[in-house]
């Protein structure tokens, strides 16, 4: 008898922020679910590209260099992933900033302001727009969905972060934009919903962790009791984009080890 399995067989998804951290461990399970995947990265070339040989190369995996920081940039993303493999049936909106030192509203630069929000919510505006009209466009090869969109939020969407305002705004956004893209997508055919991750072992989060003080307070804080791996957010991205979670549509699902306990 066989298992069930997430299979994606067939399937062409678009990865934003791949070269790393959560966003690689999301190439490595949606190629080992089937699919073929393009991803994207800024500054990462040798990262990306060791990342796509080990998933296959370019019969099945491709990388692709695109600053992402305004809704141009996101499109353009967009029409390079059609152009590898004529379609697009999964969209994962994972890349993102997150400024490193504190910055207080009254002392926050404008830059880093505006650069935020560049990044972590404009380019996701041009890249859901267009991805949405590919979707719209092409022939479905699920009976019951067009397609698939995952937004990467944070629980920083969810209950703030002082001194990163400018972070958890961006964040908090993209629950709302998952909730209105739901409502209006969901008729289509269109599956969009978001995971909002808490503290996770990546490169990013490192130096907190690994700090004597901070590393212990950040653990107390979660009721799992440590810090997730980057698969763990993978797998909840990926059943998302499978018929076995067809019905579900607008979600915010927590990956935050019960650190966080709202949608």
């Amino acid at each position: 008898m066989s298992g069930v399995s997430l299979k994606l067989d067939g399937k062409v998804a678009l990865i934003t922020g791949g070269s790393r951290g959560i966003g690689a461990e999301t190439v490595r399970l949606f190629v080992e679910a089937g699919a073929r995947v393009v991803f994207s990265y800024r500054q990462a070339r040798e990262q990306a590209e060791a990342l796509a040989a080990e998933c296959g190369g370019e019969a099945v995996c491709r990388a692709v260099r695109q600053e992402l920081a305004s809704p141009g940039d996101g499109r353009a993303l967009v029409a390079a992933a059609v152009a590898a493999w004529g379609r697009l049936d999964a969209l994962v909106v994972n890349h993102g900033v997150w400024p490193p030192v504190d910055a207080g509203i009254a002392e926050m630069a404008e830059a880093q302001w505006r650069r935020t929000l560049g990044i972590n919510l404009d380019s996701v505006f041009g890249l859901t727009q267009a991805v949405v009209r590919q979707m719209e466009s092409q022939e479905r090869v699920d009976a019951d969905a067009a397609g698939y969109i995952v937004l990467i939020s944070s629980t920083a969407g969810q209950r703030g972060e002082a001194f990163h305002a400018d972070y958890a705004v961006t964040k908090g956004a993209l629950i709302s934009l998952t909730k209105s893209l739901s409502s209006e997508l969901a008729p289509k055919g269109i599956r969009v919903n978001c995971v909002a991750p808490g503290w996770v072992s990546t490169e990013m989060s490192a130096a907190a962790l690994e700090d004597a003080v901070a590393g212990p307070r950040i653990a107390a804080g979660i009721p799992v009791g440590r810090a997730g791996y980057a698969r763990e957010i993978a797998g909840p991205v990926l059943f998302l984009c499978t018929p076995l979670a067809g019905f579900i549509s607008g979600e915010i699902l927590n990956a935050n080890g019960g650190a966080v306990l709202v949608g």
